[in-house]
């Protein structure tokens, strides 16, 4: 059983949850833009609510929404977002992006996905943790229309994806209207490959503020730039 992974203001319970905390979730949940200010937030894909929750200790957003389609992960969001300090502005539906565009109205100030990344059938003998981490589940595709849809007109629509699929996911969404204004690539050290792609992307066409960030300096040892943007959330920093 996966234990509780303690933040410095809240606590995930992540034990029925897929996909624990890690470090793609932190990333996006402390580097997503929040100039200017959401009042209102919507998480994909919520997961254990991680994002969510990292997105009201930052923000004063009046409303932060979560989508959760798988049961048990749900209702550990749920539960996560009832134990937090920002329970009355925390709301997690138990739905499908497609279902929920069409039965919601769009206007969100900030949309934010950690979506599922691998493109083909990887199982792994954990069919809620494949349904979390296979594309299959939340096609490139069906996440972008459902970004637009739900989007204010000066809305913001964030991710993380892998570096690979940066290039062939800035073209999809140029389909849908939406066009990157800040890209960060991710290393796990310096001298490693590029890892993973933190994207934002408006409706407006901007010249695109680019920047690396590198994880490690060494072994377990993390950069002065990793520290810096997590410090208000891990324990240890």
């Amino acid at each position: 059983m996966a234990s509780p992974f303690r933040f410095k203001q809240f606590t995930i319970a992540q034990d029925r949850a897929a996909m624990k905390v890690g470090t793609d979730g932190v990333l996006l949940g402390a580097w997503t833009p929040l100039e200017p200010m959401p009042g209102t937030i919507l998480d994909i894909g919520a997961g254990t609510g991680l994002i969510a929750l990292m997105l009201a200790q930052r923000s004063a957003a009046e409303t932060i929404d979560a989508l959760e389609i798988d049961p048990e992960a749900f209702e550990q969001c749920v539960g996560n977002f009832e134990a937090s300090p920002w329970a009355d502005r925390l709301f997690c539906y138990h739905a499908g992006l497609e279902e929920f565009v069409a039965e919601m109205e769009g206007g969100y100030d900030l949309v934010v996905s950690n979506p599922p990344f691998y493109p083909g059938e990887v199982p792994s003998g954990d069919p809620s943790r494949d349904l979390a981490r296979q594309q299959q589940a939340l096609p490139f595709g069906v996440l972008l229309a459902g970004a637009a849809a739900l989007l204010s007109p000066r809305g913001q629509f964030c991710l993380i994806l892998p570096y690979a699929e940066e290039a062939g996911f800035i073209r999809l969404a140029a389909s849908h209207g939406l066009f990157p204004n800040r890209i960060t690539r991710v290393r796990g050290t310096a001298g490693s490959p590029l890892k993973r792609s933190l994207l934002c992307f408006s409706f407006r066409e901007s010249e695109v503020q680019e920047d690396e960030l590198v994880l490690e300096v060494g072994r377990n040892r993390f950069s002065e730039a990793y520290r810096d943007l997590t410090r208000e959330f891990y324990l240890n920093r």
